[in-house]
């Protein structure tokens, strides 16, 4: 395959989650295109486990589709710089009001890679300890604690579309659950 050559990344619009560029593009085939890029610093999520094997999911409203959501806890980075694990730790905490003293990778994801550079890390997390709930002042969040049968089950008819939550259910549930 020849290769493709980006001539171009204008800024369009700096945002507080994302920035917005015009990318110019010359094809394979010689022509020269445009694309819409959104720029990601990247983020990382958790799947909780409890001693019970249930998993700790949040819900919560999500403006980008006007309802509320059930997913696997998960916070953007607070810099491109900022490690994966360190992000995915204090999500954990933040959002369920638990931590844990060690998780381990599970997955790595592209969210959207038609137009978007967003990777979600994934790790599990158990030996879950109670803590406090620290909410940014944007979010409300319920706390609800699921198995996986219910929401593999969720992911199946329809209700979970989440995509890093369905990749992450169901990869946990391929890795752990024999």
């Amino acid at each position: 395959m020849e290769a493709v050559e980006r001539l171009g990344r204008a800024l369009v619009k700096h945002g507080a989650i994302i920035d917005l560029y015009d990318d110019t593009v010359k094809t394979q085939a010689g022509n020269i295109v445009h694309y819409d890029f959104i720029g990601h610093k990247g983020a990382a999520a958790v799947v909780p486990v409890r001693a019970d094997g249930k998993i700790l999911m949040v819900r919560q409203y999500r403006n980008a589709v006007d309802r509320f959501t059930l997913e696997i806890p998960a916070g953007g980075k607070n810099g491109a710089d900022e490690p994966p694990y360190t992000c995915a730790m204090r999500e954990l905490e933040e959002e369920t009001g638990y931590k844990t003293d060690k998780m381990d990778h599970l997955i790595d994801i592209y969210t959207t890679v038609a137009f978007c550079n967003e990777k979600i890390s994934i790790y599990v997390a158990d030996n879950l300890i109670p803590s406090h709930q620290n909410l940014d002042e944007d979010e409300f969040i319920d706390v609800e604690a699921v198995s996986v049968e219910d929401l593999t089950a969720m992911i199946l008819d329809g209700t979970i579309m989440d995509a890093k939550t369905v990749s992450a259910i169901l990869a946990y549930k391929e890795k752990y659950i024999k």
